[in-house]
């Protein structure tokens, strides 16, 4: 039956450095013959493998990869007259040597899936200013603006319904939510008009927002809740990270996008929560 020897190049200053660290874990197992640490090549006898120190640089990965394949050789128990073929060799470093490894798609689009879990609340910034709607006779189109409102003025509160989501991709301390208009089919939505900086708009939603990922019409929607604190929810844009939901300080304002840091206030808690 037909046998190679096997040489492999190894640097005598990382392997010398490895020393302390590898040893032979068998009173029995072959040694590697050195008798001068100086000699630019150094004889293994086991199962006719040959290892070759020489000058060149090698990394301290791979004198150690080296080093314990020839380790994990020692202890092949179905070799006969210590040779075997190149299939055999195969077969084994396939089997002992090569690590399996996890490979993981790269820009994976994340898929948001809608939960079962809907929160119904009203949002005031930490003024305490409550989110209304815009008034619809007016001219302009359809928003939102933060107003203190009075004891008798509650009724002008929007109700939202803030559905959770949950992604297929990694996430950030955050949780994706939508949210909508209660008992219509208006969304908060960050997008961009005309090339501009991301602006807050009233949208309605196209079709269904159970499934949501990157390109959708509905990608627009989803915004990253996070608590900030023990009361306060920051809400980031998922399509366009850095842009948050904002209020400025004085009443009758409109509720915008903005990025940090920035004058306005960013900082929500939600009231009369209650969950459909």
């Amino acid at each position: 039956m037909a046998y190679h020897k096997y040489v492999h190049p190894l640097d005598l200053s990382e392997a010398f450095e490895t020393d302390s660290a590898i040893y032979s874990d068998s009173a029995d197992s072959d040694e590697l013959d050195c008798p001068d640490p100086q000699s630019m090549s150094c004889q293994c006898d086991m199962h006719d493998i040959k290892l070759e120190l020489s000058s060149h640089p090698h990394s301290m990965r791979q004198v150690v990869n080296i080093i314990i394949a020839v380790e994990r050789l020692k202890h092949i128990k179905n070799m006969s007259s210590g040779k075997f073929c190149d299939e055999e060799l195969l077969g084994f470093i396939l089997e002992n040597v090569i690590e399996e490894r996890l490979v993981k798609p790269l820009n994976e689009t994340p898929i948001y899936s809608k939960t079962s879990l809907t929160l119904q609340c009203t949002i005031c910034d930490k003024y305490k200013k409550t989110m209304v709607q815009s008034n619809k006779l007016s001219d302009e189109p359809l928003h939102l603006k933060a107003v203190t409102l009075s004891a008798g003025a509650m009724q002008y509160k929007v109700q939202f319904s803030m559905s959770t989501f949950v992604s297929s991709a990694t996430q950030k301390e955050a949780q994706p939510v939508c949210l909508g208009i209660s008992n219509s089919n208006l969304y908060l939505a960050c997008t961009q008009l005309d090339g501009s900086s991301p602006v807050l708009i009233l949208k309605e939603a196209s079709g269904s927002v159970n499934t949501i990922k990157a390109g959708d019409p509905n990608d627009s929607l989803l915004f990253f809740r996070k608590e900030t604190g023990t009361r306060y929810n920051t809400f980031e844009s998922v399509k366009y990270p850095g842009w948050f939901i904002s209020t400025a300080f004085d009443d009758w304002e409109k509720v915008e996008m903005n990025q940090m840091p920035t004058t306005r206030t960013t900082n929500f808690t939600l009231e009369d929560q209650k969950r459909i």
